[in-house]
């Protein structure tokens, strides 16, 4: 029989190599990719931007690609159809959004805390009526947020979307944006909901007080989406949510008689590559 100390010894080599064994077996966490590519493809009953309909009841077809860099690096263009320009006369021909925009993303210690800040070009194509601003817009953002939900602000170096209610340039104007999507545990569903604030410059709020904020409105939403988890669509979302503002109607109807303010409920799925 070996002395007790030994024994000791041996198993302690025994647990050392058999550990190291483990180790060396055990597969390591894949590292994140330098270099990440992503494409995705949407289909909505209705474009609703910042509580506003893009299409008048019309569904868009969206979609576009996303760049990232594992230093937080990204830049992203997506593109949708829409018929607001055309639909009150500002353009005569006009179907296209097409965004481009790149920022910088990063996580804030490690609680799930995040800031995100950036740049965000949205560009119209098409031919403006005689006397029409074009409705090309630049706007810089920055957000700060934690695990599943953001505040977020945009900032308007230019005319917001080509509008002048006064006649005076609406750079500065101002989109607050607190959005959020909640996980309901692991069944793939989560609840989705947002509050928005529109801080239009120069919209004749300051002459006219009565009128304060005419132009600028709050807009909300609230919904329901689902991930598909397993299967040939796996990663496919589902979702539907209500949308509603107060709004002006007179300052947000269309040409047509549609007003683009008004609630709604809006459907869609989508799915990212």
């Amino acid at each position: 029989m070996l002395p007790t100390s030994v024994t000791r010894v041996s198993a302690a080599l025994a647990f050392t190599a058999a550990t190291s064994i483990a180790h060396a077996q055990a597969p390591s966490a894949p590292a994140t990719p330098e270099h990440t590519l992503t494409a995705n493809v949407g289909l909505f009953s209705e474009y609703i931007f910042r509580g506003i309909s893009q299409t008048a009841k019309e569904p868009a077809l969206q979609g576009g690609f996303d760049y990232a860099h594992s230093s937080g690096f990204y830049l992203g263009t997506w593109a949708s159809n829409i018929s607001w320009l055309q639909d009150f006369g500002a353009y005569s021909r006009s179907s296209l959004e097409w965004d481009f925009y790149g920022g910088f993303k990063a996580p804030i210690g490690a609680d799930g805390w995040f800031y995100d800040v950036g740049a965000l070009y949205y560009y119209y194509p098409g031919k403006r009526n005689p006397g029409v601003i074009n409705a090309d817009s630049f706007e810089l953002y920055g957000a700060i947020g934690w695990n599943w939900v953001s505040l977020k602000l945009s900032y308007s170096l230019d005319d917001y979307f080509g509008a002048r209610p006064t006649g005076s340039k609406t750079d500065g104007t101002i989109y607050y944006d607190l959005s959020a999507s909640y996980p309901i545990g692991d069944s793939g569903f989560a609840f989705i909901g947002h509050v928005g604030h529109l801080d239009v410059e120069h919209d004749g709020r300051d002459s006219d007080p009565g009128t304060a904020g005419k132009v600028g409105y709050t807009d909300w939403k609230v919904g329901l989406s689902y991930v598909v988890p397993e299967g040939a669509v796996k990663g496919l979302e589902i979702g539907a949510y209500y949308t509603d503002s107060n709004a002006k109607s007179r300052f947000y109807t269309d040409l047509t008689g549609y007003d683009t303010s008004k609630s709604r409920g809006v459907v869609y799925v989508k799915k990212t590559f």
